[in-house]
């Protein structure tokens, strides 16, 4: 009964899996590790229709040590800048206050954005008009822009890069000195603000960008998971379905045997250990493919040269079984010999269970593509409901093909199917 009797049992279920995740496009292990990131990593939070970005105990740390840095530089900058400017006010202690407005507000940038932006604008300006020196304190409203635009708020953020622009040419024409810019110096610092909010624009969309990558990669991941457990499950209703049939049928024999004839029962017994062993065997393989993932074992896959061993292992069981094909086969691919097989073996199953017969036929055609045709002298004329008649119509279904199951035009239940090749599923 052992399917496989001239070679070692082989891992049938978790190798088409394997294949399937070797024949597809994409990068799962890419999308797997991104996905794994975001499952640990903060969350965001949405405020009207934007999203103001990833808002917890680590970001707020980050935001205050980042603000800090930037408080020390202005400050640090700002009495560096006042020694070459003399002719503006010397720094006091409302410059400074000035100065540590727009990174205070910095600290809260991720919460309040555009809040960030208008603090940091206002304090710079009111800075300029009281005539302290030029100096690093617009480092803090650049970081306000840029990170306004980064979390969504593109349209306010411009409208207050506006806002501040006109109230730093009021601030530098209505200051207590007497340095007024003149027309170059105030081209340039419009300049440095597009500059700015370019910037900032460009890191936003390839940013946008990549994320909706990510999300791409991440639907594509998920969608191929799904997949391959359909594959799994098909897999193993297949050949746990086929092992558990035959090993019903073994130990009825057996119990019939046992007492008249216990000589007899032997055999029997020999082939229900056989098969519960390559049951085991394979539910084994898919249990470990399911935990490994990636690490799935590339063991052969069943073949139409197997289908002798498939045979011997049901009339095992004392059902009549005549296999006819052309000999030898030509060369096929292989999801297509795997297919065929399969289907030989759900309908083969199906005998077992359901159709009481005494004689099956299974027939293999190969003069175009692969046609099998599985008949029986059973009751026939019934369609099980289940997931083997299914399954073989999938198969074909995936290939190309299709595959029908029904009553026997001379009784009986047949099951007729085709599987084109490659290049015929090819033509329009």
């Amino acid at each position: 009964m052992l399917l496989r009797s001239s070679r070692e049992p082989t891992d049938a279920m978790a190798t088409t899996v394997a294949t399937c995740r070797a024949s597809g496009s994409g990068r799962e292990a890419y999308a797997g590790r991104r996905s794994r990131a975001y499952a640990s990593g903060p969350t965001t939070q949405p405020t009207g229709r934007h999203t103001v970005g990833p808002v917890g105990s680590s970001w707020r740390q980050a935001a205050w040590v980042s603000a800090l840095a930037i408080a020390v530089f202005q400050v640090v900058g700002t009495f560096g800048a006042s020694d070459n400017q003399p002719e503006r006010h010397a720094i006091d202690a409302l410059a400074v206050v000035l100065v540590l407005i727009g990174p205070v507000a910095l600290a809260v940038r991720q919460r309040w954005p555009l809040l960030a932006v208008a603090v940091a604008a206002a304090s710079a300006d009111v800075y300029i008009a009281l005539g302290y020196p030029y100096g690093p304190i617009f480092l803090g409203v650049a970081v306000a822009l840029f990170n306004a635009v980064q979390v969504g708020r593109r349209r306010p953020t411009w409208l207050l890069a506006a806002v501040g622009y006109a109230g730093y040419v009021v601030a530098s024409f209505v200051g207590p000195t007497t340095d007024v810019p003149g027309g170059l110096h105030l081209t340039a610092a419009a300049g440095w603000l597009a500059v700015i909010l370019a910037v900032s624009e460009i890191v936003r969309t390839r940013r946008a960008a990549a994320a909706e990558v990510e999300r791409a990669e991440e639907h594509e991941r998920r969608r191929r998971v799904g997949e391959q457990r359909l594959v799994l499950a098909q897999e193993l209703h297949d050949v746990l379905a086929h092992h558990i049939s035959l090993i019903n049928v073994q130990a009825g024999v057996a119990l019939h045997l046992i007492d008249e004839q216990p000589e007899q029962a032997r055999p029997a017994l020999t082939n229900i250990k056989a098969a519960s062993s390559e049951a085991l065997h394979q539910l084994r393989a898919a249990l470990d493919l399911l935990r490994r993932g990636e690490d799935a074992p590339r063991a052969p896959l069943p073949v139409l040269a197997d289908l002798d061993a498939l045979v011997a292992g049901v009339r095992a069981g004392g059902l009549d079984v005549r296999l006819e094909h052309d000999d030898p086969a030509p060369p096929l691919p292989a999801a297509v010999e795997l297919a065929a097989y399969r289907i030989v073996q759900e309908a083969l199953t199906n005998v077992t269970r359901h159709a009481r017969a005494e004689q099956v036929t299974v027939r293999l055609d190969y003069a175009d593509g692969v046609r099998i045709e599985v008949s029986d002298d059973g009751v026939g004329g019934v369609v099980h409901a289940g997931n083997g008649i299914v399954g073989m119509r999938e198969r074909a279904a995936a290939l190309g093909g299709r595959a029908d199951a029904g009553a026997g035009p001379e009784g009986g239940f047949r099951v007729v199917a085709h599987l084109p090749l490659a290049k015929e599923r090819s033509q329009p």
